[in-house]
């Protein structure tokens, strides 16, 4: 009898001294990130992958408790298979989380999804106005910028540096033309003029007749929006037809970012605006760049520190909710309001979730895009027709 009531007696402290079963069981944090893995914007799509992924990493694999799980869908940026692959992570992989895109025309696709189905979704690239404007929601977050942002600091120092008469050209899909149309907004805000706007079908890279009509039209500079392997040739074919030499070649920041190595000579010397440069030299940028190093062996550009700080956001809604992704309402809340300590410098959240955040003015020094000053101190995309 005594060994029975001794056996009970130890069965009943070992059940006492095990940790709460809710702690051994904690559900994995399904993530889906949907990323271009091939094509014109392949390497972005790695770069803000291992950038997310860097941030994991650092707090152990763990986000608020829960072990981090990815799936992966490549999006090829073709906007024509966005919604079946969004799908594909939410009904066959049963994501928590969506984490895309690169291509605009894809993360709009994505953020209906979203909306329709109240899933968190973070946008570590696509500048779409449509996102955190006429589809704002507050499950849809961006921690990169809008297409404007960029542009419209640049029609600042376009006209402030005495232009008057300017030549626009890019790819006629969203993110080229919001990125025109924020440069024109600022430029002739400023008394300038934007006296042609040219453009060509996404991915096409067949610049040369429309080099010529730049040539022919003789104005004081050129901007232009393009991004990844377009970038390379463009700008190129800008220097192979001379014009580098006699009109100035200003850009949204993604002309450099991520291509120097391939433009080698070509590109020196052109300036840019974005919320990033290379050199920005604080001890959180510093730290990032290292230990992006450390982890890749190459160095960072601005998709990395995208993908980076989509994870950090991830984190705060996350860590507010103790990891309980079903009090959506708190969740949505912490990230709104969280401010994040971004390599790029700290940043908050508009209204309707788009980075408030200085706009730098780089200028391309060897295969940097050194640090020239602040474009637009705190720039806020107006976020038009968000109704929250």
């Amino acid at each position: 009898m005594n060994v029975i009531r001794s056996l009970l007696i130890a069965a009943a402290a070992a059940v006492l001294a095990a940790p709460p079963a809710a702690a051994q069981t904690a559900p994995k944090l399904k993530v889906g990130l949907m990323l271009p893995a091939s094509g014109t914007y392949a390497a972005l799509g790695t770069a803000i992958e291992n950038g997310f992924k860097l941030y994991v990493a650092e707090q152990g694999g763990k986000l608020a408790g829960r072990e981090v799980e990815f799936a992966q869908v490549d999006d090829e940026s073709d906007p024509a298979k966005a919604t079946d692959n969004v799908n594909k992570l939410l009904k066959r992989d049963s994501v928590d989380v969506l984490v895309g895109s690169v291509h605009s025309g894809v993360a709009m696709a994505m953020a209906k999804v979203a909306k329709d189905t109240g899933t968190p979704l973070i946008v570590p690239n696509a500048g779409a106005a449509a996102v955190t404007g006429s589809m704002c929601a507050p499950n849809i977050f961006r921690s990169s910028f809008s297409n404007w942002q960029p542009g419209y600091a640049m029609g600042e120092v376009v006209a402030a540096k005495g232009h008057k008469n300017v030549v626009t050209i890019t790819w006629h899909y969203a993110a080229g033309d919001e990125s025109v149309r924020g440069f024109k907004e600022a430029f002739e805000k400023a008394g300038g003029k934007v006296v042609k706007e040219l453009s060509l079908p996404f991915p096409n890279v067949e610049f040369q007749a429309l080099l010529t009509e730049i040539a022919a039209t003789k104005p004081d500079a050129v901007y232009t929006f393009f991004a990844g392997g377009g970038a390379v040739k463009f700008v190129k074919d800008y220097a192979a037809a001379g014009l580098k030499k006699s009109i100035p070649l200003y850009a949204a920041g993604f002309l450099t970012d991520g291509t120097l190595e391939a433009q080698g000579a070509d590109a020196e010397g052109l300036l840019t605006t974005l919320h990033y440069a290379d050199d920005l030299g604080t001890p959180r940028d510093k730290a990032f760049r290292l230990a992006y190093a450390k982890a890749y062996k190459v160095q960072p550009d601005v998709y990395a520190v995208q993908g980076y700080d989509a994870a950090q956001m991830l984190a705060a809604g996350l860590t507010a909710v103790k990891g309980d992704l079903t009090r959506k309402p708190e969740f949505d809340s912490a990230i709104e309001n969280a401010k994040i300590d971004s390599p790029r410098g700290a940043f908050t959240l508009s209204r309707s979730h788009n980075p408030v955040q200085d706009i730098y003015l780089r200028q391309v020094v060897g295969k940097e895009n050194k640090l020239v000053g602040v474009a637009s101190k705190a720039l806020a995309d107006p976020g038009q027709g968000c109704s929250m």
